[in-house]
């Protein structure tokens, strides 16, 4: 029979070699070069499985078993001989041919470190366009950073500023403030005074930013801040004893309790002799809103004779009346 090549061995002239086992080797020195799959290996005549029992070593000629054999023989049969094909053709090793990451450092000409240098000069001195322009030095165009490119925290207007710590906040000054004042006259305590309130807004009165708002006496904030609060009452009366007259700032923290936090007291002179006697009380306060649907105020009065004192309240001047300005943040 014919042959392309090399004629193989006759069957039965495979060279072959023995070592003997002791139960602790694991790795015996071959005779010739060879590679797993060019040997059989059989310990006592009981052929082992290529890789999982033994495999030869990058070396060529150590022959590694997995588990050391024990006191026996072991015969191994070379299939023939390692070819050595020499080095490949020019132009003939493709890319999926080298393992990833095979090409270390040392293996790359020292030029490419010039090449890779050169690049990023070109890359460094590059001529820019756009709203960055400029070669070695770069130059920002103005109006070219709008508040879309910030990732500041907070909500940026025409009343805040950017603080370092990249966060937008008031910029100072007062931000809120209103007149809240009794429209009409009453004669008897009121715990709260829960009816006729008004924003004023007469002869030039008005609101700056937001404004409170006000339902059965109760005082809601529009934005949580450190707030100032004052309450004045006017009163009057034409009796012939001295009356005491409280007016009470309560607030609360939970939108349920209210707890006196100021209050203003006054006496008014015998009327007997004066005709009608006048009164003014004035509670005030700087109110840490921490919650807008927590944090509420009210407004109370009170007196020692209520048959005979008379809260003032007026549409066109404030005489029993609020105050609320908001100071800055909490």
């Amino acid at each position: 029979m014919s042959y392309i090549g090399n004629q193989p061995a006759a069957l039965g002239t495979y060279a072959t070699q023995t070592f003997t086992g002791n139960g602790s080797l694991t790795a015996f020195t071959l005779s010739q070069a060879a590679t797993t799959a060019t040997i059989l290996v059989s310990i006592d005549g009981v052929d082992q499985i290529p890789t999982t029992a033994y495999s030869v070593a990058a070396d060529g000629v150590t022959l590694n078993f997995t588990s050391a054999p024990p006191a026996s023989t072991i015969s191994v049969r070379f299939l023939g001989d390692v070819v050595d094909f020499g080095e490949p053709s020019d132009d003939s090793v493709a890319t999926a041919k080298i393992q990833d990451d095979a090409v270390t450092a040392a293996k790359l000409a020292n030029s490419i470190n010039t090449d890779i240098a050169a690049n990023t000069a070109k890359v460094t001195n590059a001529t820019h366009t756009g709203d960055v322009t400029g070669a070695t030095a770069l130059t920002i165009a103005s109006g070219a950073v709008d508040l879309a490119m910030l990732s500041a925290t907070g909500t940026a207007s025409a009343s805040t500023f950017l603080r370092g710590d990249n966060a937008w906040a008031s910029a100072g000054g007062l931000s809120d403030a209103s007149i809240w004042r009794l429209t009409t006259d009453f004669t008897n305590n009121a715990t709260p005074i829960a009816s006729n309130w008004e924003a004023a807004d007469t002869y030039g009165a008005g609101t700056l930013g937001s404004a409170m708002t006000e339902s059965s006496g109760i005082f809601t904030f529009p934005s949580t801040g450190f707030w100032y609060v004052m309450f004045n009452a006017n009163c009057n009366g034409g009796a012939t004893t001295f009356p005491w007259n409280y007016a009470e700032l309560r607030t609360t923290l939970d939108n349920s309790a209210y707890n006196v936090v100021a209050a203003g007291q006054g006496n008014m002179d015998n009327a007997a002799t004066a005709g009608t006697a006048y009164d003014q009380c004035t509670a005030w306060t700087i109110f840490d809103v921490t919650s807008t649907t927590l944090c509420k105020v009210r407004f109370d009065v009170r007196s020692s004779g209520t048959s005979y004192t008379t809260w003032q309240g007026s549409t066109n001047q404030n005489a029993t009346y609020a105050v609320f300005m908001r100071l800055g943040d909490t």
